[in-house]
């Protein structure tokens, strides 16, 4: 098995709040991200799949078909956009990072299932500043680690 990782970036915005929650305490727990005008990252994320090497290519998945479904799922939905508003799939939900990456995976992994080639989608990784990055690899990879 081989892994391949390959980085994109994107620019969004977004505002941490939590409507159950008071006005106090969505300060307390999102600070300055809690600012009601938003705020931005230059975002890199980061797709790894996995799968044996393709011995009539050389090559574990296509990259053109890797960058198709990112640039579909994942850059059109979100670069430019701020999430709370723009994005349906954060409606009702606080746009953490976190929550970002999650979506993200479970993006790709629908469209990259479909894909021709026997690689997998291995991991997200999604930096949203250079102190904070977050990976996600599937509910499968957290049950198993129970």
């Amino acid at each position: 098995m081989v892994s391949l990782t390959k980085r994109y970036r994107f620019s969004a915005s977004h505002r941490l709040h939590n409507e159950g929650l008071s006005a106090q305490e969505n300060s307390r727990v999102f600070g300055k991200c809690n600012s009601p005008y938003g705020h931005g990252h230059n975002y890199i994320v980061e797709v790894t799949v996995r799968g044996p090497v393709d011995p009539s290519t050389g090559m574990v998945m296509d990259l053109g078909l890797l960058d198709q479904a990112v640039e579909s799922e994942v850059l059109d939905r979100f670069d430019h956009t701020y999430l709370n508003l723009d994005v349906p799939n954060f409606k009702g939900k606080v746009p953490t990072t976190e929550n970002l990456c999650v979506e993200i995976y479970n993006l790709l992994r629908s469209r990259l299932d479909s894909a021709k080639g026997s690689a997998q989608l291995a991991k997200v990784r999604l930096e949203e500043t250079s102190s904070n990055s977050f990976e996600y690899s599937g509910a499968a990879a957290t049950r198993e680690k129970r």
